[in-house]
């Protein structure tokens, strides 16, 4: 795998290259937001740091994201959760804060991998959904006048489309390709990001705060009370009570 490293700190940047190179990554490690830009076409992976001489990480993730699909985690030593929510909104797949054990970074990559790249069998693979086509691909959801394209990976509302960024299609799309049911958040987690942290936790809020509020549909995705999400019927209006934005729920021992 191809890694391009975004990182101005040379010390830091060798860590990181030498342990991804024992790890089988091919890396290409860059200091400056241009020369990310310049070569954001050929990762395969991106770790990206946010403090860069040339421009703020939180712009350069913007601009990279049209550029490059390819899974992303911000490694920083910013943990202000301005700057967290700001990284995942922008559409990084993980967010990483400086100091960090090298072991923990390297399973989490791992962990982004899986989840953006499922094989069957792994989490984040789902058997045939309801809607699916007769050709073996998932048929359009409707929730009110929202539509969700599984099989391409588009949302529309009102027939114009929204943008999301990967994590939010993934989260949607899960609830979507069982719209009668309610999801555990440990469930979420699993499947979509391949364990339960209390950081990943954290994210799939985010994640479904930035859902509603791009779709301008606060009821898209319904909290079930103390329980996790489900699709919700996507019609206008303020949040019932039901479906206000709640703070992440403890996970039992299991998931800890």
């Amino acid at each position: 795998m191809h890694t391009l490293l975004v990182e101005d700190n040379d010390r830091m940047a060798h860590a990181l290259g030498t342990a991804l190179a024992v790890r089988g990554h091919t890396v290409r490690r860059v200091s400056r937001a241009q020369d990310a830009l310049r070569h954001a076409g050929e990762a395969e992976f991106v770790l990206l740091d946010l403090g860069l001489p040339d421009l703020d990480g939180l712009e350069l993730l913007r601009r990279l994201r049209p550029l490059c699909a390819a899974p992303l985690i911000v490694v920083t030593a910013r943990c202000e959760e301005h700057d967290i929510v700001g990284g995942l909104r922008a559409g990084a797949d993980d967010y990483v804060v400086k100091p960090f054990r090298m072991a923990e970074l390297m399973a989490r990559i791992d962990s982004v991998r899986r989840r953006t790249s499922p094989a069957p069998g792994t989490p984040g693979t789902e058997p045939p959904a309801p809607g699916e086509s007769a050709a073996g691909r998932p048929g359009p959801v409707r929730a009110g006048d929202t539509v969700i394209d599984l099989a391409a990976r588009t949302v529309t509302v009102a027939g114009a489309p929204v943008r999301l960024t990967r994590r939010e299609f993934d989260v949607l799309a899960y609830l979507a390709a069982r719209p009668g049911e309610a999801h555990s958040r440990a469930e979420i987690l699993y499947r979509l990001w391949g364990d339960a942290l209390r950081a990943a936790s954290r994210s799939l809020d985010v994640h479904v705060a930035g859902i509603r509020t791009k779709t301008g549909r606060p009821h898209l995705v319904r909290t079930v009370h103390r329980f996790g999400y489900q699709l919700g019927p996507g019609t206008g209006g303020e949040p019932a009570a039901g479906d206000a934005q709640e703070p992440p729920a403890a996970l039992g021992p299991a998931h800890r």
